[in-house]
């Protein structure tokens, strides 16, 4: 089965056909009379000079020379002919071709806390999702062929790429990525679920440097949408991570070791972390004592932007001289010059910050408790607030894996979780939270709501019956023993949950709601907002009660990842649970707790779901059997699905109206951040 693919063949034969008019600076807005190309506002270069019968002029940013000076281990500049791939991406800008310059001004919690949203802006991966959140287009590749049964996934690269520093990017570098980091057992423990396939790992093949083939054990039509949608990129530098790779250069350790690292993988972890997140600390945080004898400040990329300074104030970027896109106009894009991104932990001050019109883009850790101060500010301030859907939900998870074994027992009894779920008043939930803008719901894993998920699940145990709560807790053996209104553990214990919240989660204010509707059938708790940080900590330590965090993922993310249906149900950064269980199965049992049979179910459907075509009836009564699974388990506890604010300064220019306030197509990638300009 063929994508949609632009053949090299046939671009060199479009552009030999182009005339020698100059083309127009076309925009989604007016397209002067160009048609539309075979992806949505975008073209291949020779693509576009065939529909406009022109010649795209080039030209680069005048501050070039100035910002390439500007990134430790970059040699003096070439012209931009020798930047540009000779097949470069050409984005037709939302509303107007921008001007160049200015510093983006970003806000995030933390180094690796609330950062998501920023790094979105400068991501590029193989493809990505168009702005209807529905097509996949082309982007680091040009072009993906399947074969007909979906096991052979191969792209189709840009002829002469360059990364950030003006080395090639080829074939070899998506090989290293999979084989030499993602794989290999000293760079990461364990290969993350979104690079195997039902388990197993992929035989990565180069073609040749411009052809790279994924060869899957079993078939896997989601694994296009992962690169589409995923944060995770499927290549790294060989040329620059390769030297310190004991596989791919004899000398790795040696050259580690003249830096001042221990051993190659400590040089490759010193730059590459310990995870694919593009927020870990470079070696000018992680190691700032080797940084004035180190080759660069961090690893070259094929992003818009480039970290120059980094510390625990923030990061400063700067534009990528070798990116790979331009506008209509022949402008090599990005527009804006730098990126300025600052760390403040605490959530009133991001507030104030943002009512001060200090920020140019937010939506990450936004909540909707924050909107009426906003919108209230917005003309006043010169931003605009948008409310929108919101994909994940709002959770609630009990440690069914305690190393309390009395909590241990309580919260695994099914009964225990029902009651939990039928004491929230989710009606009042949704009046004071969110302004009456939601609708109450359990958690069902995906969302928004795929057909083949039925009302009945959606609202099983949503409704508010504290007299349920209460019988079902009084049937556990759960009673007041001393008489102060609240109810002991079984054995005569106290209970006391422990709620610790990190609000980039989601809402304080819902999260003490709830506490009272628990208080209210005799479970008493405490909560207390604490930094994200802490929280994934204590989470991933397995020393908290009760976990909150928004989760769910549309449907197009779960074909390519398998991580809510398997302990611990989410990655590090995100709402997990049994994390005994999970390590009972990472280890085959070596160690943790054994999961109940339901969960081994989960983990054998999700692998056949990912294996049916969607919207087969095959994948349609698999994707019912997983749904049905979770709502029947409630190891996650849903609770009002909303909105939430979108911030964005009005001198931001081709900044367009998304369709949700989400991470699941990993915020801004669809809206194409490049094209943004600041006219100030």
């Amino acid at each position: 089965m063929k994508a949609l693919l632009l053949s090299g063949v046939a671009l060199v034969a479009l552009a030999s056909g182009a005339s020698a008019a100059v083309c127009p600076a076309v925009t989604v807005d007016d397209m002067m009379g160009v048609g539309a190309g075979a992806f949505p506002q975008q073209y291949e270069l020779a693509e576009f000079q065939s529909l406009g019968d022109c010649t795209v002029e080039f030209s680069a940013n005048p501050a070039s020379d100035d910002l390439n000076a500007r990134i430790r281990g970059n040699g003096p500049l070439p012209p931009l002919a020798d930047r540009l791939p000779s097949e470069p991406l050409v984005v037709a800008p939302y509303d107007s071709i921008g001007s160049y310059g200015g510093v983006f001004d970003a806000l995030s919690n933390a180094t690796e806390s609330g950062t998501s949203d920023f790094m979105s802006i400068r991501h590029v991966n193989l493809v990505r999702y168009s702005d209807d959140l529905t097509t996949i287009v082309p982007n680091v590749a040009k072009g993906w062929e399947w074969n007909e049964d979906f096991t052979q996934l191969t792209f189709f690269l840009r002829e002469g790429h360059k990364w950030s520093d003006g080395s090639p990017f080829t074939a070899e570098d998506i090989k290293f990525w999979y084989d030499n980091l993602a794989t290999d057992s000293n760079v990461r423990e364990k290969p993350k679920d979104y690079v195997l396939v039902g388990g197993e790992e992929m035989d990565v093949v180069v073609v040749n440097p411009t052809t790279i083939q994924f060869n899957l054990p079993s078939p896997k039509p989601g694994l296009l949408s992962h690169f589409a949608n995923h944060y995770a990129q499927a290549f790294q530098p060989k040329h620059f991570l390769g030297q310190f790779h004991p596989d791919i250069n004899p000398n790795a350790d040696a050259n580690a070791q003249a830096l001042g690292f221990e051993n190659g993988y400590a040089a490759i972890k010193g730059y590459y972390g310990n995870s694919d997140w593009m927020d870990t600390p470079t070696p000018m945080l992680a190691h700032p004592d080797l940084v004035a004898g180190l080759p660069a400040d961090t690893v070259p990329t094929l992003e818009s932007h480039i970290i120059t300074r980094e510390n625990t104030e923030g990061r400063h970027l700067v534009a990528n001289p070798y990116f790979f896109q331009v506008d209509t106009a022949g402008q090599q894009l990005p527009y804006i010059n730098e990126q300025d991104e600052l760390f403040v932990g605490e959530s009133e001050v991001r507030l104030l910050k943002l009512v001060n019109s200090e920020v140019d883009y937010k939506a990450q850790a936004l909540n909707l408790d924050y909107a009426p101060l906003l919108l209230e500010n917005q003309e006043k301030g010169n931003f605009t607030i948008d409310l929108k859907p919101e994909i994940a939900l709002n959770t609630f998870s009990f440690n069914v894996t305690s190393e309390d074994l009395e909590k241990r027992k309580v919260f695994g009894d099914l009964r225990f979780r029902q009651a939990m779920s039928v004491a929230m008043n989710r009606d009042e939930i949704n009046e004071v939270v969110f302004f009456g803008l939601g609708r109450p719901q359990q958690y069902i894993a995906f969302s928004p709501t795929p057909g083949f998920v039925t009302e009945e699940m959606e609202q099983s145990y949503a409704q508010y019956d504290p007299a349920m709560a209460n019988a079902l807790l009084d049937e556990i053996g759960m009673v007041d023993v001393d008489g102060d209104g609240m109810r002991e553990l079984p054995n005569g214990d106290p209970l006391v949950l422990n709620m610790q919240i990190a609000t980039q989660g989601g809402s304080l204010k819902l999260v003490e709601l709830v506490g009272q509707n628990w208080r209210d059938v005799g479970i008493n708790n405490t909560v207390k907002e604490i930094t994200t940080d802490e929280y994934r900590s204590a989470a991933s330590s397995n020393k908290l009660d009760v976990t909150f965090y928004a989760k769910g993922q549309p449907l197009a993310v779960i074909l390519g990842i398998s991580e809510l249906f398997q302990p611990p149900f989410d990655n590090y950064f995100n709402h997990t649970s049994g994390m005994l269980w999970g390590q009972y199965i990472d280890t085959d049992g070596a160690s943790g707790v054994k999961p109940p049979q339901w969960v081994y179910d989960s983990m054998e459907d999700i692998n056949l779901f990912q294996s049916a075509i969607a919207g087969s009836d095959e994948s349609n009564e698999i994707g019912a059997r997983l749904v049905q699974n979770v709502v029947d388990n409630l190891l996650f506890i849903g609770t009002v699905k909303a909105v939430a604010p979108i911030y964005h300064n009005n001198d931001l220019k081709n900044f367009t109206e998304f369709q949700t306030q989400s991470y699941a197509y990993y915020r801004t990638y669809p809206y194409r951040a490049t094209q943004w300009w600041l006219d100030e």
